[in-house]
């Protein structure tokens, strides 16, 4: 019997971290404008002990291919990549990555809030060596019981996706885990991989076609019919309907549908923090943002809704004021959401799938029915919102008076909100801030 030839693979051989390097520059994706750009346009960097030798000398070769900046710190660097997240919609993902011990251990907060927020951001941190030889290597923390636990554990909490790399071979199957975990609109979060400092030196013949260009594009998922007719039962017998737009419709590019669901239906709009811009301001079905540091016409509708609809939100306290903003005992709640566990909160009748094909799904069923929601609901809102407005025009004006005689919150807001353009993005401290951008902006 003539021995069996086995197929011929086109190989490439690289280190550990060369793969990884060219198989990010390979990846692109498909933005809501329909051109095609980097999925990872560029890496925010500190190199030291674990990421420099290897890590850092592919990412050299790579040049403009995966731009490199150096970050002055890790925490901080890796914040702006989750930021940059937020701007560009979970379509781009930046890479952050740092050397092993406390410059590992400085990105778990930005882990933590990327977590928090739904956001994608892939954390690259160096690891100590698997051969365990040079061991203890600089600022490693020592498991006395365990010597497989680093600092890099700790990131397991606060990710969607945790892997080591401790065989170069692993990276064929990681990487698309990884990109697939980055880019699932329902279960979107940050990445953390660790790579040992011995192995990302470790040379292995790659395939070829591991490297090929890949659009990636992001699913929009189908409810299910029967949810959708379960769900537009309850708004069609709803007497004070109201619409809570969340950072899902944003990541969606859901606003024309959100727009066309309000106004055909005559349903009042409001905001969450991360929902904030996806209706125009000055519409008049917008009531403005909801919540504890919401307006008091958003606040007074909710109090009074029978059946709020919530899309793309995970309705979390700020927002529904520990639940306190609802004041009708027999409120329902309907919930378009792509997460499940997000869609099947408050006893909510859930339509999990995509926020513009929910609502357009939702929007033919109630269509059918011939639902619009009262009129007098829908002036209710108007003029509270008109009264709310006054309100922020007055302490926003440079007329306004404070104790101190020095500006307020609200005042130095003002001025940016009318000198900025639509194109602008605004980045606010923690503290008193958000609270006062999210009622005055």
């Amino acid at each position: 019997m003539p021995d069996r030839k086995e197929p011929a693979v086109d190989t490439v051989r690289l280190t550990m971290a060369q793969a990884l390097v060219r198989y990010l520059i390979a990846q692109r994706v498909e933005l809501e404008s329909g051109q095609v750009s980097a999925l990872f346009p560029g890496v925010f960097a500190i190199f030291g002990h674990g990421n420099v030798t290897a890590l850092g000398e592919a990412l050299h070769a790579a040049g403009d291919d995966l731009p490199t900046w150096r970050g002055q710190h890790e925490g901080t660097m890796a914040m702006a990549a989750v930021a940059f997240a937020r701007a560009r919609r979970r379509r781009q993902v930046m890479v952050a990555t740092s050397s092993i011990g406390p410059g590992a251990l400085q990105m778990v907060t930005a882990a933590g809030i990327a977590m928090a927020n739904r956001l994608p951001v892939l954390l690259l941190a160096g690891d100590t060596f698997i051969s365990r030889i040079p061991e203890p290597v600089l600022q490693q923390a020592e498991t006395f019981t365990d010597p497989t636990i680093t600092v890099n554990d700790a990131f397991r909490p606060v990710v969607r996706y945790w892997d080591r790399i401790t065989h170069p071979a692993q990276v064929l199957a990681t990487m698309p885990q990884a990109v697939a975990t980055l880019l699932d609109p329902a279960d979107c979060g940050p990445v953390f991989l660790g790579l040992p400092q011995d192995v990302q030196a470790v040379a292995y013949d790659y395939p070829q076609r591991f490297f090929a260009r890949r659009v990636h594009r992001i699913r929009r998922p189908v409810p299910d019919a029967a949810e959708v007719a379960a769900a537009a039962e309850v708004i069609a017998i709803a007497h004070r309907p109201l619409l809570i737009a969340g950072g899902g419709v944003r990541y969606s590019g859901a606003e024309v549908a959100l727009e066309s669901f309000a106004t055909t239906h005559r349903i009042p709009v409001a905001e969450t923090v991360a929902g904030k811009g996806c209706l125009g301001w000055d519409d008049d079905l917008q009531v403005g943002p909801l919540g504890v540091t919401g307006s008091t016409s958003a606040n007074l509708m909710a109090g009074e809704a029978d059946v709020v609809i919530a899309v793309g939100t995970r309705l979390a306290d700020f927002t529904t004021g520990s639940w306190s903003v609802f004041g009708d005992d027999a409120l329902s709640l309907v919930s378009v959401n792509t997460c499940r566990f997000d869609a099947a909160k408050h006893l909510g009748f859930p339509v999990v799938g995509d926020a513009a094909v929910g609502l357009e799904a939702l929007s033919a069923v109630l269509a059918l029915a011939g639902y619009r929601g009262p009129e007098e609901w829908a002036d209710r809102g108007r003029a509270e919102t008109a009264l709310w407005n006054q309100t922020v025009n007055e302490v926003t004006t440079a007329a306004a008076t404070t104790p101190t005689g020095l500006p307020s919150y609200a005042q130095v807001i003002g001025v940016v909100n009318r000198l900025v353009e639509d194109q602008d993005y605004l980045v606010a401290a923690a503290g008193g801030l958000p609270g006062e951008l999210n009622k005055t902006w």
